[in-house]
């Protein structure tokens, strides 16, 4: 196939799962405590135990908002109650096509995060990660699927990652920010190595870290609340780019490959000078160093992030203008469809309005060799 515009990170949540997911993908005696999707006076639900989640299938109007944005699907004109087109291969592929989109990067959604119960949740993860390479399966060229990798411990992490390898998906979504155990912990080591081992790439993928935002409750929806959640977003992955640096990972694992995954690029600039500034300020107290075990660096960090990381953007008109600090190689673009933020149905006017000034080979790598090589397609 002949690949023009890769997606690097699209998306499948909740509400366009198939009902029954883990109802019969789960082991039986799991099953009663499993998500299901109960009717309710308010339309179809996602429960699990006593806690009720999203609701299922697609909602219009103010139902159906993202951080108080419509999504995608909607803004489109196609969300139908009821209709999976995330999940359906061809409708997926028919939103695709209208896009101009060739292939899709697809990250799932947070659901065992959601899951109190800790063996429930490995389950439920594994359910997931079997269904969704058999959906990459109806159109492999075009969709590939990351799967979810357990953020729990590093054990139960490795044992997924190697699973995924597997199924034949390419990469698994890692919510980064979420950790309770710090990334730069020597905990996380069985990660890396299973990661390495594999070739299977990590997605540092939005989600947590945002100190002050409220997510229920009833100011969850307070203009500046709902404001910091989604303007600040992006910048919650600075913690795990440098803890992936400064702890050594990158360093003890070449072949370790890592997606800042729906994190834009702009920010990255500034935070690579900081990274480099820090380590020859490190390189100032070597005797220091020396007592705490040394620094586990052999070069600055912006070495190795031209080297084993990845960044994924949708519109970054700033980032653009600093592909030369950045590096060409480096940056994805994505739709992030079908997200409120998705630029969805009308990608191509997006992609022209940012990339104007920039040259076509670069063009050419960011929309499409840089994610079609990362992922073996």
């Amino acid at each position: 196939m002949e690949y023009r515009i890769v997606s690097a990170d699209d998306h499948i949540d909740l509400q366009w799962l198939p009902k029954d997911l883990w109802q019969t993908r789960v082991p039986a005696a799991w099953r009663e405590r499993a998500p299901k999707v109960v009717d309710t006076p308010e339309g179809p639900y996602w429960i699990c135990g006593g806690d009720r989640w999203d609701p299922w299938g697609g909602r219009t109007g103010a139902a159906g908002a993202m951080g108080g944005r419509r999504l995608a699907l909607e803004r489109g004109g196609v969300l139908e109650p009821g209709v999976l087109r995330p999940t359906t291969t061809a409708l997926r592929l028919a939103d695709m096509d209208r896009d101009g989109v060739d292939a899709s990067v697809m990250y799932g959604p947070i659901v065992p995060l959601l899951v109190k119960d800790p063996g429930l949740r490995r389950v439920c993860y594994r359910a997931y990660n079997d269904w969704l390479a058999e959906f990459c399966a109806t159109a492999p060229a075009r969709l590939v699927g990351a799967g979810l990798i357990p953020i729990d411990d590093a054990g139960s992490a490795a044992e997924e990652v190697r699973h995924l390898k597997g199924l034949g998906l390419r990469t698994g979504m890692f919510l980064a920010a979420r950790v309770e155990t710090p990334l730069w912990d020597e905990a996380w080591e069985p990660l890396w190595a299973a990661a390495a081992e594999t070739g299977i790439a990590v997605g540092f993928h939005l989600g947590g870290g945002l100190r002050t935002v409220t997510f229920s409750g009833p100011k969850a929806a307070n203009r500046g609340n709902m404001g910091v959640r989604v303007a600040a977003s992006t910048l919650q992955m600075d913690e795990p780019l440098a803890a992936v640096i400064f702890s050594g990972a990158l360093e003890r694992h070449p072949r370790l490959r890592i997606v800042l995954a729906e994190t834009g690029i702009g920010w990255l600039p500034y935070m690579l000078e900081r990274m480099d500034d820090t380590y020859q300020k490190f390189l100032d107290a070597p005797d220091f160093w020396r007592s705490h075990g040394g620094l586990a660096l052999a070069t600055a960090p912006s070495a190795y992030f031209r080297r084993q990381i990845w960044a994924t953007f949708q519109t970054d008109h700033v980032g653009l203008r600093l592909l030369d600090t950045l590096g060409e190689d480096r940056v994805m673009w994505a739709s992030d469809y079908p997200h409120a933020d998705s630029t969805w149905p009308e990608s191509r006017q997006a992609i022209e309005d940012n990339f104007k000034d920039v040259p076509a080979g670069a063009r050419r790598r960011i929309l499409c060799e840089n994610a079609r090589e990362l992922y073996g397609l």
